[in-house]
């Protein structure tokens, strides 16, 4: 606990450095979110291998400036016992000041597990750690010093779905914590127009099998002021191939044909499941607003979506998702918290190509992926850069060259063969 009391006072310190004044009207997240004037993109900002290194306010600020520059307004951060996040904040704050113009919002994150997570102990998935408490104290915390910036808070991430083994809770802790954060509102401890989520799997929020059915669920669906589902199709090419695989259709089609129709059924494998969370919801008699707090496509892949798996995961195929993903949402009225804006190697373990690491738009060193190169064209980054590097293209922008890497998903003969070599 020392180490989360450290934390609270290095806020408190930081934080005081300057008043704010707040008499202008301000957005809220009613406004933001689904407007797609403010489009969302989940961040991080760890460019080395050890997460331990911090990105520098300087750094934070060259990012902020390169979203910015492709319409990002809105963030949603994961965490605030490490510093980015409160760090984050004063980098925005500043560009705020230096340019009364510059817009950038927060869905900030608080980070829960169970107790024993990441211990060599078993984890007890019906109790809670106790640094929840720490993590809610930062966040509710921040949201009061930088009402201009955070607009919303999401208790937990991927913290109820019960794959995430090492550290998942029941929903009756999410709801505790949530609960108490919308109590301070009531109380003017919080701004009332600050919004409360969690973030999570779309099987956790009803989406999926019975066994999430319970009632602290549907008691939670009642006490957030929306949902913020997650939904991966890419990870689904693997573990839940059968879409992916499907070849109706596919016969006479070239390869580039044959990629975008699988493409296609991958946005709609994302929009049945933000149909599933829907209508659990409503048969609860709730009507809220749904977001895709998280969703993405890598653009690498040593594991199970690359050559010898699924075959999904290139630049040409990430563009796709990206564009089929920001065009339903934006006609649709959601918010998409793409994940995300820049590769982080220290995801994944030691393998260079593990997929983790490769889900940016932007590489590490600053190479705009496929996704972005028309932006390249159009001078969007003209003076902008990343890790002092100008903002150019992957490939040296030779389109041949990319696909080359490019490969059409399998059949499901192929597959099989594959699953049995390994």
């Amino acid at each position: 606990m020392k180490r989360y009391l450290l934390i609270i006072l290095f806020c408190i310190i930081a934080s005081c450095e300057s008043e704010k004044t707040n008499d202008a009207v301000q957005l809220t997240a009613k406004d933001i979110l689904g407007n797609p004037d403010y489009l969302a993109m989940s961040y991080g900002g760890y460019r080395y291998p050890d997460a331990g290194v911090e990105p520098a306010i300087d750094q934070l600020k060259e990012d902020m400036k390169l979203l910015s520059a492709i319409g990002i307004k809105m963030l949603r951060t994961y965490k605030v016992h490490k510093p980015q996040a409160i760090n984050l904040l004063k980098a925005i704050d500043e560009l705020k000041q230096e340019d009364p113009n510059f817009e950038m919002y927060v869905m900030l994150g608080a980070w829960i597990d169970c107790k024993n997570a990441w211990t060599d102990q078993e984890p007890a998935h019906n109790e809670e750690s106790e640094a929840n408490a720490a993590q809610i104290l930062v966040a509710t915390y921040l949201a009061n010093q930088y009402p201009d910036i955070v607009k919303a808070i999401a208790v937990g991430n991927e913290a109820m779905v019960k794959w995430a083994a090492t550290y998942y809770v029941e929903p009756w802790i999410i709801l505790k914590w949530v609960n108490h954060l919308q109590n301070l509102k009531q109380q003017g401890k919080l701004p009332k127009s600050l919004w409360i989520t969690s973030s999570d799997n779309f099987a956790s929020w009803g989406g999926g099998g019975e066994e999430y059915h319970v009632e602290d669920l549907n008691n939670l669906i009642k006490a957030v002021d929306f949902i913020s589902m997650h939904t991966y199709p890419m990870h689904d090419t693997h573990y839940q191939p059968d879409y992916w695989l499907n070849q109706e259709g596919m016969a006479g089609k070239t390869d580039l044909e044959r990629i975008e129709t699988a493409m296609l059924r991958a946005k709609e494998y994302a929009i049945n499941q933000y149909n599933n969370v829907k209508r659990y919801m409503e048969s609860l008699g709730v009507n809220k607003p749904i977001h895709i707090g998280e969703t993405g496509w890598a653009s690498v892949s040593s594991d199970h979506y690359g050559p010898n798996g699924s075959k999904a995961c290139d630049e040409y195929k990430e563009a796709l998702y990206y564009k089929h993903m920001r065009d339903w949402t934006n006609e649709t009225g959601l918010s998409c918290f793409y994940f995300e804006g820049f590769d982080e190697p220290w995801k994944g373990g030691s393998d260079p190509g593990n997929s983790e690491k490769h889900f940016g738009l932007f590489t590490v060193d600053g190479k705009a992926k496929y996704v972005l190169w028309n932006e390249v064209d159009k001078g969007t980054f003209k003076g902008l850069s990343r890790h002092g590097n100008p903002i150019t293209k992957t490939y040296n922008g030779v389109f041949k060259d990319m696909m080359e890497d490019v490969e059409v998903p399998p059949t499901k003969a192929e597959w099989e063969a594959n699953q049995k070599m390994e």
